[in-house]
Formats: C-alpha cells, sequence, structure tokens
C-alpha cells in the first residue's frame, strides 16, 4: 500500500538543546615575537653590518678599479701604435692590389686617376685617410660589415 505525503508526521528543525554557540565576533590581538625597542635594536644592527660589508666590497673594487686604469693607461700607447701599424699595411695592400690589377691598363698610375692626382690641393707626400669603402675595397664582405657597424654604433 502507498503511503501519502499527508500522513506523514511533520517535524520542524528546531535548535539544539541548549541553543547555539555564541559568535566570536571580539578582537583577537596578533601575537607579539618581538617589542618595539627591539625591532629597533635589529634594525640598527642589521644596518651597521650591512654598510661596514659595503665598505669592505667598495674598498676592494676601488682597488680593482685603480689597477685596471693603470693597466689600461701603460697598454695604450701600444695597442695605438699596433692600431696605426696595421692602419698602414692595409693600405699598402691596397695600393699593391691596385698595381695587380690595373697593371694591364694603360697610363694608369697607382694612386690617381688617369695619371690626374686626386687631391689636387693636397701636397704628394700627405697622407689622406680613405674613407671605410676605400680602406676595405680589398677585403672580405663580412670585415667591411662588422667594420661599420662598429664605425655606425660607437
Amino acid at each position: 500500500m502507498s503511503t501519502v505525503a499527508g500522513d506523514l508526521a511533520k517535524k520542524q528543525d528546531l535548535p539544539p538543546p541548549g541553543g547555539y554557540k555564541k559568535i566570536p565576533f571580539a578582537r583577537i590581538p596578533q601575537k607579539s615575537y618581538m617589542s618595539g625597542f627591539q625591532m629597533f635594536a635589529a634594525y640598527i644592527t642589521a644596518t651597521g653590518i650591512g654598510m661596514g660589508v659595503y665598505y669592505l666590497t667598495a674598498k676592494e673594487i676601488r682597488q680593482e678599479q685603480i689597477e685596471m686604469r693603470s693597466a689600461r693607461n701603460v697598454i695604450q700607447p701600444i695597442l695605438l701604435a699596433e692600431r696605426d701599424r696595421e692602419f698602414l699595411k692595409q693600405l699598402s695592400r691596397n695600393r699593391k692590389e691596385e698595381e695587380d690589377l690595373m697593371k694591364n691598363v694603360e697610363g694608369w698610375k697607382v694612386g690617381t686617376w688617369y695619371g690626374e692626382p686626386i687631391y689636387k690641393t693636397e701636397p704628394e707626400d700627405k697622407l689622406i685617410t680613405p674613407i671605410l669603402k676605400e680602406f676595405y675595397v680589398h677585403a672580405s664582405y663580412d670585415d667591411y660589415y662588422n667594420a661599420s657597424t662598429l664605425k655606425l654604433w660607437s
């Protein structure tokens, strides 16, 4: 037989005996690990130690910078002389290459344009620094590209 919904006893949901627990809403202070004086003392100590380490490190760095500056000052004239020497050697290689290329051309004199000097107002014994393309005319393209990039970005 089936039961009808109306036949079941109705039960109301009520609070438990003795009532519900109280809701805690009072402020709970955070646990204090250090007092204000202790925090201030810890800050002063950490700052002092940090400044001491910084002073020692800065002293070492300063000494290394002085040493590197001295080494750079000593070696700079040698590097400049080597750079100038290689520059003149490349100019000489360029002249020899021009001589080899133009040996079959009548009236061609190395360093001129068919016998006419390129710079008419300058004495013949004065060195005219060539532009970058003229300097690397007989070198590989990679050498020219590296030099031009270095010149443009520095």
